[in-house]
């Protein structure tokens, strides 16, 4: 999962040098850049409510 974090601050990151150059494509970082975060913040919510109950669900789907 803190991948997803790594990557959203990436975009975000990108999106803010992109913005700052002037570049018109800053807009397309920064909503990936948002749905990457709301991913995280959801499996975050998940994760907190269901707790080990839902990595036993995950991993079999990982392999």
């Amino acid at each position: 999962m803190a991948d997803l974090l790594y990557l959203a601050l990436v975009f975000f990151a990108i999106a803010l040098i992109l913005g700052v150059l002037g570049v018109r494509g800053a807009g397309i970082s920064m909503d990936i850049a948002k749905w990457l975060i709301i991913v995280f913040v959801i499996l975050a919510v998940l994760t907190l409510i269901f707790g080990s109950s839902l990595s036993l669900l995950v991993m079999p789907l990982a392999l």
